[in-house]
């Protein structure tokens, strides 16, 4: 009996002093939380989606604590308002930051851009471009698998079952970048929204020659240059049989959409081309 109790008294000052040791190492090492860090973190959308150049929103509300200012950061995630919110509680300003949001680079929907081949495997675009060109003879288009889809934390893309591609929500869009990395195809871009949300963007990734690029999808662009002639502000380019319009000398005046003999120019508005140049 005396040996059962001095085996419970032993396991009970061990624990005893386990506690205090913990307590003590608990006091000497505590770190002070920043109230603001919370508060912040509050007020920014949980998508950890990597957007601010940080590894989540965790290390982002800490390091906007850390600062006391919002200088060099930005969650998109968060919106205008969400930033102006997080500058009243740091005391400080938050500078204007140029929206951005995805746009796709590919316009071969199952209309344009027939389907000779059939896929049988996993319905993953990564596993797809692996193994060939997918289910049309295009290796340059959009496998229409959802990878993006899947990717995008803010319910930004959807698959259009009707053409086969994914169809961006602008106001959903925060332009955190995490479809554009998931496309194996790279046929996604993060551009500025422009002026008055006013875009323009050459729906195709295609850098076969022309012929060769109608034949296996008639919505693709044919590197004829007839875009980069008509544009009066040089924001055209041509490179390996693809053209490309530079969003930052852009001033969305439509020529080259007028001018695109495939209609592969797409623009988040209706151009209405007059005779003189005009900065619209």
């Amino acid at each position: 009996m005396n040996t059962f109790l001095a085996t419970i008294a032993i396991l009970g000052l061990t624990g005893l002093i386990g506690a205090l040791l913990l307590y003590a190492t608990s006091k000497r090492f505590d770190v002070a939380v920043d109230p603001r860090e919370e508060a912040i973190r509050e007020i920014l959308p949980g998508a950890n989606c990597g957007a601010c150049g940080l590894k989540g929103c965790a290390d982002f509300a800490r390091e906007c604590a850390c600062r006391g200012s919002l200088e060099g950061l930005v969650c998109p995630g968060a919106g205008a308002e969400g930033m102006k919110r997080i500058a009243a509680l740091l005391g400080t300003d938050a500078a204007p930051a140029a929206r951005s949001t995805a746009i796709v680079h590919c316009d071969g929907s199952c209309e344009a851009r027939p389907r000779p081949y059939v896929y049988d495997g996993a319905q993953s675009c990564a596993v797809m471009n692996a193994v060939g060109t997918g289910t049309s003879g295009c290796a340059y288009g959009c496998l229409g698998c959802g990878d993006c889809t899947a990717a995008c934390r803010f319910g930004a893309i959807a698959m259009d079952p009707a053409t086969g591609l994914p169809v961006i929500d602008a106001e959903k869009c925060t332009g955190c970048g995490l479809c554009a990395a998931e496309c194996p195809r790279n046929l996604i871009e993060i551009r500025p929204e422009g002026r008055r949300g006013r875009r323009v963007w050459v729906a195709c990734s295609s850098r076969d020659k022309g012929a060769v690029a109608r034949k296996v999808c008639q919505a693709a662009c044919i590197g004829c240059s007839k875009c980069a002639k008509a544009c009066p502000f040089e924001a055209v380019t041509l490179a390996d049989n693809l053209a490309y319009i530079n969003p930052d000398a852009c001033r969305t005046c439509g020529k080259c959409i007028s001018e695109c003999p495939s209609k592969a120019i797409h623009a988040t508005f209706t151009p209405l081309v007059k005779n003189e140049t005009k900065d619209v």
